[in-house]
């Protein structure tokens, strides 16, 4: 068994959020996965991040933890905070020179975790992953490819398959990620921009264990506004553009009627299309008020200072608690 008085090579991230259906599939392939990987030499370590789960998922992780201590921790946030925020919680209290991201529901395989450990001693220090088949609903498959391509020209951040979990980062992104005290972000996108040679793999993906998908349609809009604005000022330039050209627009047609009103007088038609005209530029207004809604309510969420997260307690071995105080 690994000691846990010794750093591991590799920690393993998983957030959970009442997921206590599919643990227990999870604790059977996951364990002997990261087993075998042991026996290749990679030391390792699983943190758990319960996000405030309201069913029986706690309880299953501190079973868990006191079957396995030798490689288990758990960290109990004491609300919900949201995936990005349990992962963020994860990597201050990982250890490991990589650190690997995993989902609960056993929609990627475990056992592709050695795949991610050999491309990262390649001399990467992140690695994404793509799905080689998805199995999700064609709705979320075909909006996931059109944000992709839209997050990517906005932000110049280049990952293929951004909503997958599974992903390896060197100690160096982790610690650069660590210092960062965003409230809102996209961890991916954030590990990208610190790595100094990505890269991306193929990996298998498989149905849900059980349960059901915690993304509805609109936090998955709501997490591309996050990645959008919180990596770039694009948003606002593109609608600063706009809204120069609808005003010349807008003021070539009122010289329009202008003139039309000296040269054939007082005139009834058209008043619809004015109206559509106007509804239509109210629309735009209204666009681009929310837009800078997005990025002043960032603002106005950071000045707060208010924490990111509360952690009410970690389950972890005395050993490494008595290593970690001297």
């Amino acid at each position: 068994m690994l000691t846990t008085t010794m750093k591991p090579e590799l920690s393993v991230v998983i957030p959970v959020y009442n997921e206590e259906a599919g643990l227990a599939h999870l604790f059977a392939r996951l364990y002997p996965a990261l087993d075998q990987l042991a026996t290749r030499g990679v030391s390792y370590e699983i943190i758990f991040v319960n996000d405030g789960s309201r069913d029986n998922t706690a309880l299953i992780l501190a079973d868990q933890f006191r079957t396995r201590p030798d490689v288990t921790r758990v960290v109990l946030f004491n609300g919900n905070y949201g995936q990005h925020m349990a992962i963020l919680a994860g990597f201050e209290a990982t250890r490991g020179e990589i650190v690997v991201t995993l989902d609960a529901d056993l929609q990627n395989p475990p056992e592709e975790i050695g795949a991610l450990v050999d491309k990262m001693r390649e001399g990467y220090d992140y690695v994404g992953s793509i799905r080689r088949k998805r199995q999700d609903s064609a709705w979320r498959t075909y909006a996931s490819k059109v944000m992709n391509r839209l997050r990517e020209k906005i932000t110049r951040i280049k990952i293929t398959d951004q909503g997958n979990m599974l992903r390896a980062y060197g100690r160096n992104v982790i610690d650069l990620i660590n210092q960062c005290s965003e409230v809102n972000t996209f961890v991916p996108a954030l590990a990208y921009t610190f790595a100094r040679k990505p890269t991306e793999i193929t990996v298998e993906h498989e149905e849900r264990a059980a349960g059901e998908s915690k993304y509805s349609l609109y936090s998955l809009i709501r997490l591309n506004f996050d990645l959008m604005t919180g990596f770039s000022i694009m948003p606002l330039q593109w609608f600063s553009m706009l809204g120069m050209m609808l005003s010349l627009l807008s003021g070539g047609l009122v010289g329009l009627l202008l003139i039309r009103r000296f040269v054939f007088g007082a005139e009834a038609e058209g008043l619809f299309t004015l109206f559509a005209i106007a509804f239509f530029l109210m629309g735009v207004i209204l666009f681009g008020i929310g837009l800078l809604g997005e990025y002043v309510g960032r603002i106005y969420q950071q000045v707060r200072g208010r924490p990111r997260y509360v952690v009410q307690t970690i389950l972890q071995d005395n050993a490494l608690n008595q290593k970690e105080g001297n």
